[in-house]
């Protein structure tokens, strides 16, 4: 997922239209992007469409990973929201707010009793929950990456978000502890719809820290997301002559390709670019 489109899920008039982008995900949004007041409403026009479109065109017939980000466990529709998609063709649940491993648990043996068998991608966004990132990538199998949320994580604080030196060692640590479990992390989204540039920037800075992709609340910002976490020919190249060599000296830990050397971390990640890359 090089690229996640944030759709607000009551804006049925987007949603084909996001369809039809080149983002690699669409996270139809039931929580910060719609008031309270709509709140049903956007479920029941989220539910009839993830429906209708079951019906018209099977998963199978797009590329795209859908994704729901539901209301949280404290919230009055979190559980309605469970219900209403809990059988729908949705590949994960995003889920917001929580600061526990028991809360992921917990969210996770829900969704499954209202019909859910997808995966799970669990938000940091608070300082406890930033505190706690390991243990929430590791709370369950089920549980696909961490998606970072600066916005809620940082303006109750009072902290810069966008200075470089404030989201490295943030980025760093989700980073860390999803890969401590085996998972990936997503950045979070950037507001300035604006400032392509800035945007860029901070899509560069998370991919030197081994994030998969970037959050788009814009579709001029996929584009952008999809070139910083896209793979070079190069890039392919490289990792398709380390693999094969490493096949190639079976029983061998260490050996030298033009003049680096080669060892078990760097096979590791030259198979996950092709993996990513699509080009294994």
């Amino acid at each position: 997922m090089k690229s996640k489109l944030f759709v607000p899920a009551s804006r049925p008039e987007l949603f084909e239209k996001a369809m039809a982008s080149e983002a690699d995900a669409i996270s139809f949004d039931l929580e910060d992007a719609v008031a309270p007041d709509r709140k049903p409403e956007a479920r029941a026009l989220l539910a009839d469409w993830l429906a209708r479109r079951a019906t018209a065109a099977p998963a199978a017939a797009h590329p795209k990973k859908i994704i729901v980000r539901i209301n949280a466990a404290d919230t009055p529709w979190y559980a309605d929201d469970l219900a209403a998609l809990g059988r729908l063709p949705v590949d994960l649940l995003n889920v917001p707010k929580t600061e526990d491993a028991d809360a992921v648990r917990r969210a996770i043996e829900q969704a499954t009793a209202a019909g859910f068998r997808g995966g799970f991608l669990v938000n940091v966004e608070t300082p406890r929950g930033l505190a706690r990132a390991a243990g929430l990538a590791a709370a369950h199998e089920r549980v696909r990456g961490l998606q970072l949320g600066l916005a809620d994580l940082f303006e109750p604080l009072g902290i810069e978000r966008y200075a470089p030196e404030t989201l490295r060692p943030v980025l760093l640590a989700v980073r860390l502890a999803a890969g401590a479990a085996g998972k990936y992390a997503l950045d979070a989204a950037y507001p300035r719809v604006q400032d392509p540039e800035g945007f860029r920037a901070e899509a560069r800075l998370s991919r030197s820290l081994g994030l998969l992709g970037k959050s788009c609340i814009h579709p001029s910002q996929v584009a952008i997301a999809n070139e910083v976490f896209g793979f070079s020919s190069e890039e392919i190249e490289h990792a398709r002559r380390v693999v094969a060599e490493s096949r190639a000296r079976p029983g061998v830990g260490a050996f030298l390709l033009d003049g680096r050397m080669i060892d078990a971390p760097f096979v590791r990640r030259a198979r996950d670019v092709l993996l990513a890359a699509g080009a294994g």
